[in-house]
């Protein structure tokens, strides 16, 4: 014989309201890669070497890649909107060696210079970012130096991206001296006369990127920049007459993003 069950309770056990499931933990989309560059081997060479550079980024999963432009310093976006992001930024100038470059005897090494200081990108529309960092050198040299970037960013499909755009760097004298002075005692062991190139504008230049995402894990780019040295740095006989004032920098490049637990 069947059981019958009162109405109410299967009334009952059909309003127990069921727990959500718990949200899903927060996580990372982390972006690690490498480029390798040519570049002159000190500022003002016109002598050109080959160097591994690391790459990496870090943003919410779930959001799209990052434009990072192939002068940006290593910088973190404690604000982040969709206009304006800024935050802390470092870059590392390697410096230069005599014994590497004969056209430096009498100058001097430098060691290399950690610059920290600061960072904001402004994007007017989705396709053009304009980014300005100003960083105090901590090292080779002490002075401070000030980058200028617009990038017009054209996705040509949904898998290619080409960029590019105009540069622009400003330096103080204490950011120029080390590399494009010369004090006495340089100016009779180098042959070369003595030469303050005082601060201002240091170079102009432009830059191209092609980008291309295989996949969700993997991209790789290419990239040319150049630079035209200006006014009193291009007149320093360390460029005028054992460099060039014309510099140039290529690479190539690839990354692989994964995600992660979130850290905080």
């Amino acid at each position: 014989m069947l059981a019958m069950v009162p109405a109410g309770l299967a009334y009952a056990a059909d309003l127990v309201p069921v727990s959500p499931p718990p949200p899903a933990p927060p996580q990372w989309t982390i972006e690690i890669g490498a480029e390798m560059r040519a570049l002159p081997r000190y500022q003002g060479s016109d002598r050109y070497g080959i160097f591994p550079f690391p790459l990496f980024d870090l943003r919410d999963a779930g959001t799209p890649p990052r434009f990072h432009g192939p002068r940006d310093g290593f910088g973190y976006a404690l604000l982040d909107t969709a206009t304006v992001k800024a935050g802390p930024v470092i870059q590392v100038e390697l410096g230069r060696k005599v014994k590497n470059n004969p056209a430096l005897a009498g100058l001097g090494d430098i060691g290399p210079t950690a610059e920290v200081g600061a960072f904001v990108d402004y994007w007017p529309t989705s396709w053009l970012r304009a980014r300005v960092e100003v960083r105090q050198g901590f090292g080779g040299h002490a002075g401070v130096v000030a980058d200028q970037f617009l990038d017009v960013i054209v996705p040509v499909t949904s898998q290619w991206t080409l960029s590019g755009g105009p540069r622009l760097t400003e330096a103080t004298r204490e950011a120029n001296f080390p590399y494009f002075g010369i004090d006495q005692g340089q100016a009779v062991a180098s042959g070369l006369p003595v030469y303050d190139p005082g601060g201002g504008l240091r170079s102009i230049g432009l830059g191209t990127q092609a980008r291309y995402q295989w996949n969700a894990q993997w991209e790789s780019h290419a990239f040319v920049e150049y630079s035209r040295l200006t006014d009193g740095i291009a007149n320093s006989p360390i460029v005028s007459a054992r460099g060039s004032a014309d510099q140039a920098m290529f690479g190539v490049g690839a990354t692989y993003s994964f995600n992660m637990p979130a850290l905080w």
